[in-house]
Parts: C-alpha cells; sequence; structure tokens
C-alpha cells in the first residue's frame, strides 16, 4: 500500500516537473515586461539640480558647533545604585545635567558644579530631548531654565 502512495507521489512530482520545464522553454525567448517598463519610462532629459538645504537662519547648528548642552533633571539621579548628592551642600534633586567636552558635570540650585564621571555623553544623548533653544553665554541658558 505504502508502495502505491510513494509511486503516485513521485509520478505526480515527475508532471509538475515536467509542466514546469515546458513553461520555462516557453518563455524563454520573451523579455519580462519589467525590463520594458523601465526602458520606457526613462526621462529624456535630466531633472536639474536643485539646492534643498534650509536657509541659513533656519539651520540648527550641529554638537561640533556648539560650547555644551545642558537640561534640567528635577528628580533624584541614582547611579549604581546610590543617590547622588552635592559634595558641597548635599542636594539631591532639581540637578542642572551639562554636557561639555565629553564630559558630564551636575549643577544643584545652588550653583556648586561636579564633575560625574559615572555618566558619559552618550548617557546625555540618550535622556535629554531636542533643544529648544540655543543661547549665546552661559549665564542666558541658566536664566533660560530658571537657576
Amino acid at each position: 500500500m505504502f508502495y502505491r502512495i510513494r509511486r503516485r507521489h513521485e509520478q505526480e512530482f515527475r508532471e509538475v516537473q515536467r509542466q514546469a520545464q515546458e513553461a520555462w522553454l516557453r518563455m524563454a525567448d520573451r523579455v519580462p515586461p519589467v525590463v520594458q517598463i523601465q526602458a520606457e519610462q526613462q526621462p529624456a532629459e535630466p531633472t536639474p539640480v536643485v539646492d534643498d538645504f534650509l536657509p541659513p537662519e533656519l539651520r540648527v547648528p550641529s554638537h561640533d558647533q556648539l560650547d555644551g548642552r545642558m537640561m534640567p533633571w528635577p528628580w533624584p539621579l541614582v547611579l549604581d545604585g546610590e543617590v547622588v548628592a552635592c559634595a558641597e551642600c548635599g542636594a539631591y534633586r532639581d540637578w542642572l545635567i551639562l554636557s561639555t567636552n565629553d564630559q558630564v558635570w551636575l549643577r544643584c540650585r545652588a550653583g556648586h558644579q561636579q564633575h560625574e564621571t559615572r555618566l558619559d555623553t552618550a548617557w546625555f544623548n540618550r535622556h535629554s530631548g531636542p533643544g529648544d533653544a540655543i543661547h549665546a553665554t552661559f549665564e542666558d541658558c541658566l536664566r533660560h531654565l530658571g537657576h
């Protein structure tokens, strides 16, 4: 019984192979329609090159044109399982986090700054949002952020 089933499957498989071979031979001398369409759709003349850059007043400076970036961090900052506190006044929340020259600095509300070696620019970039303003001086930025 299994021999008959196997033989029937082999015959069906050979028939499908034969039909596929015949179809292949019939199509061998034809060019696919996709190639014909692409040849017809090529433009007669090249399109003009247009300057697609923004005007200078709308361009945002790149990171290498800025002296640094900063963001507010109103929550406690927990690194390696411990809450970071200001070395001078003991404040542990309401930080300004500054990123400049591949270093991250923390500034408390009282104005004390400390270098945080456990944070890097990649951490800052992951946690900061898009910049909402560009300031000429550090003091202008502090005023903008309410410090």
